[in-house]
């Protein structure tokens, strides 16, 4: 306990190497855990809709559909073919594509527009602000996002050019020329996929939707109770030849696709990789100087019959303080970091893997950095203390 005070010591001595070594670490890990959290936030974001739609056990789907928002249409008769299915207790069709709109103040969009099954209306956003799902099916209604209406569907424009407004229930917008009522506003999950959203019936869809032999864009199945699930997926595939998918599956499906085709995982690999070589140099820098310094009081130590053993655990001590340290402060600036930006629309999403990650890369980095030091310390000659 007595060397390792002594260690102690030595290392806050010198003040400034002190905090230079502890500030490194604090910003190696700062990179590490923060983009490792937006770049997970991203990814839990691409499969909003897909979680928004929770109802359905499955997702039946053209075969080449790569991801949640690629517009693969199938023919109407494939929601009789999936209903045919044993093991199927309902299937409805749901619509979703990228529309044309325009807002009261004249200003053009596009908005990404759902349709949902006019009977049951399953599908459905997962929670209402304003209104019922039931008021869906008045004329010309349409859902907004809640969030949308602040934001992506403020009204700056014409009358509202000096005193902007939110789009709210009553107003009314076009979709494709044809004219639509804000019949209420949901809270939906934030998504990858920077559009305003709109809600309707499959009907209604379809008929402002531009023509096309195929319009809709997957069926949602529920299967019976006491089925297999993954039983009844390959049962669809075999009858229809299509995709079917869970919840899950889909959205691996869809994360997949974005991190590799968007190059979003090799941007962020690059900013974590950076933090962990940002730390490396400057541990083992500074903490190379600070062996320097200190040459003398561990040639006296070891004038005094202190072993290599007891050295080494000493430094070891001084090692593991810094990156504590470091790594503590680090993780504490990201989590109020985080808490900042998931009160925007940007993504960041710390699950237990990150600090785990950032934990065992910084103590690598303390190693590595300590490594070199160390053996500078077992090489060193006692003689060293009575040179001048």
């Amino acid at each position: 306990m007595g060397m390792n005070l002594v260690a102690i010591l030595m290392l806050v001595g010198d003040r400034l190497k002190y905090v230079a070594l502890v500030a490194g670490l604090a910003f190696a890990t700062l990179l590490i855990t923060q983009q490792g959290s937006i770049l997970v936030g991203m990814a839990d974001q691409t499969g909003a809709f897909i979680r928004d739609t929770g109802q359905a056990d499955l997702w039946v789907m053209d075969p080449e559909v790569e991801f949640s928002e690629d517009g693969k249409a199938l023919q109407d008769t494939a929601l009789f073919r999936v209903r045919g299915v044993e093991g199927v207790e309902w299937a409805v069709p749901i619509y979703k594509n990228w529309l044309k709109a325009q807002l009261p103040d004249g200003r053009k969009l596009n908005m990404i527009v759902v349709g949902i099954d006019d009977a049951t209306l399953v599908g459905g956003p997962p929670m209402m602000v304003e209104g019922q799902l039931d008021d869906l099916r008045a004329d010309k209604a349409v859902f907004i996002d809640a969030r949308d209406a602040d934001t992506k569907l403020l009204l700056t424009r014409g009358r509202f050019k000096d005193n902007p407004q939110p789009l709210r229930m009553g107003d009314r917008l076009a979709v494709n020329d044809f004219d639509l009522r804000v019949a209420g506003t949901m809270k939906l999950s934030r998504s990858f996929f920077w559009d305003p959203v709109v809600y309707t019936t499959y009907s209604r869809a379809l008929a402002f939707a531009p023509p096309e032999r195929r319009l809709m864009s997957f069926v949602l199945v529920k299967v019976k109770s006491g089925t297999d699930i993954a039983e009844t997926a390959r049962s669809i595939t075999e009858a229809t030849g299509l995709q079917a998918l869970t919840g899950k599956q889909f959205e691996k499906l869809t994360m997949t696709y974005i991190l590799e085709k968007t190059g979003i995982l090799v941007n962020f690999g690059l900013a974590v990789g950076m933090g962990f070589v940002i730390g490396l140099l400057v541990a083992a820098q500074t903490l190379y100087a600070f062996t320097l310094d200190n040459l003398k009081q561990y040639g006296a130590l070891k004038a005094m019959g202190a072993g290599n053993g007891t050295l080494i655990r000493m430094m070891a001590v001084q090692v593991l303080i810094v990156a504590l340290l470091g790594y503590g402060l680090g993780l504490g600036i990201t989590v109020l970091i985080g808490k900042l930006i998931v009160a925007t629309d940007l993504a960041f999403l710390m699950t237990w893997h990150i600090p785990v990650v950032g934990g065992v890369a910084i103590l690598i980095i303390c190693l590595c950095a300590g490594a070199a030091s160390i053996a500078k310390v077992l090489r060193l000659e006692p003689a060293i203390v009575f040179k001048s």
